[in-house]
């Protein structure tokens, strides 16, 4: 009997040794999926696309920092990584074309001075993700500009060269006329073209018209556009209708269009002034500039009114600006929508036409094939205030808000977490953050 136990016991164990043998292992796990045609994909927001004549609900998809596609209803699964924007609006990356950010230690100046501000902590808050700075740089200092400022910013900075050799600042700089020279001005924006996107002229108190005149042909030369700050000129007997039908070039740019003490209202009607019509007809592009104290209620709204519209909205971003009436890109944006523009013409003139202004024509839309700068923004419904550098206010509806930042095609700004992941789902070991290819946010 225990002989017979003990073969049987035998007998078991060679059975279930050859089953083990025998047996196809488990599956292993299948590899993650790393051939994703997106590396990010916004979905179910409405895109708002001016120059491509879109206004609808759309997806956005985004490879290796381009645009893919535009599409309704491409799949979640398509992208390495996909957010819902469903109720908010997407957007061209918003573009900002009278800032100054020439960072130094300079008392009262703006090259190199305390008169500037850092550009990505105030661009890409604000869904902003192309500038150009005013005229702080001249041609002497461009290069250190550059280094310093351009080349280490998320934000894609660009830049009106100042005619004075010395950039922008306080006092006598930029009223040397002898520092405004033509060669080594146009040399300069000749080398770095495309980041130099034309010339500026500011502050002038002169009876002289050379700045202006040194400026043009520096614009005739590089073949880009001058932008005019006018504001001392009519102090000093000199006509903004001689500069707009005299001086100016059909595609320069008159800033601080609603400032008020530059000749641009007619005194009667207060409507447009016969120099900025002229100007319009001759092609001139007319430019916000908010500023510290460029923008009247008084002047703006019977303008608008007049049908006598911006054809670029912009900051002029400085300390003595951030923290007033204009505060950022989006309240200045905010002040159109409560005089009566739609929200797609505001998006026009703070994309694509700005876009055009400084000929980089690849920016300012959502073409495939374009750089993957994106906004997402949330139009909000409430009871708010917008004012203006002399203490006016207006009362508003509705104003907009950044939800999302997206700059050749990487994530830079997430206000509410769009990308993010439940907490409690996330690991506690080591930095997190999102894949590289998407995610310019978190350290890894």
């Amino acid at each position: 009997m225990k002989k017979m136990l003990i073969t049987v016991g035998s007998m078991l164990f060679l059975t279930f040794a050859s089953t083990s043998r025998t047996q196809t292992p488990p599956p292993a796990p299948a590899a993650p999926q790393t051939n994703y045609e997106f590396d990010f994909l916004i979905k179910g927001g409405h895109v708002i696309d001016p120059r491509n004549k879109l206004s609808a609900v759309r997806d956005v998809g985004i490879k290796d920092g381009k645009v893919t596609a535009v599409a309704a209803n491409i799949a979640a699964t398509r992208a390495l990584k996909s957010v819902d924007a469903a109720g908010l609006y997407v957007t061209p990356g918003l573009i900002d074309i009278h800032v100054h950010l020439f960072v130094g230690t300079k008392k009262n100046d703006y090259a190199g001075g305390d008169w500037s501000v850092f550009p990505d902590g105030f661009t890409l808050r604000s869904c902003v993700t192309t500038v150009a700075d005013a005229g702080s740089p001249g041609w002497r200092n461009f290069e250190e500009y550059k280094t310093r400022i351009i080349d280490p910013a998320k934000t894609r900075v660009t830049a009106f060269l100042n005619i004075v050799g010395a950039g922008m600042g306080s006092g006598p700089i930029e009223q040397n006329v002898a520092d405004m020279e033509v060669k080594p001005t146009a040399d300069m924006a000749l080398k770095y073209k495309g980041v130099v996107v034309g010339i500026k002229s500011a502050h002038f108190t002169g009876k002289e018209w050379t700045p202006y005149e040194r400026a043009e042909e520096v614009g005739r030369i590089a073949k880009i556009p001058v932008m005019v700050d006018f504001g001392s000129n009519v102090r000093a007997g000199r006509t903004l209708a001689d500069l707009l039908t005299k001086y100016f070039r059909p595609g320069d740019i008159l800033t601080h269009m609603y400032g008020g003490n530059r000749g641009e209202q007619n005194p009667e009607t207060k409507g447009p002034s016969q120099a900025m019509l002229d100007g319009r007809e001759r092609g001139v592009f007319f430019d916000v500039g908010h500023g510290g104290s460029s923008f009247r209620w008084s002047t703006a709204v019977p303008l608008m009114k007049a049908g006598f519209v911006p054809d670029s909205i912009s900051t002029d971003l400085h300390t003595g600006s951030m923290n007033a009436g204009m505060k950022d890109m989006l309240n200045v944006m905010g002040k159109f929508l409560a005089m009566g523009m739609s929200l797609d013409d505001v998006i026009l003139r703070s994309t694509s036409n700005p876009a055009k202004q400084i000929q980089l024509d690849q920016l300012g839309h959502l073409a495939v094939g374009s750089p993957g700068d994106v906004a997402v923004l949330r139009l909000e419904k409430g009871k708010f205030g917008f004012v203006d550098p002399r203490g006016g206010r207006m009362e508003a509806a509705q104003k907009l808000s950044c939800e999302m930042t997206v700059r050749d095609g990487k994530v830079v700004y997430d206000l509410n977490g769009l990308t993010a992941e439940p907490w409690d789902t996330v690991s506690s070991e080591g930095r997190g953050g999102g894949d590289p290819r998407w995610d310019a946010i978190r350290r890894r």
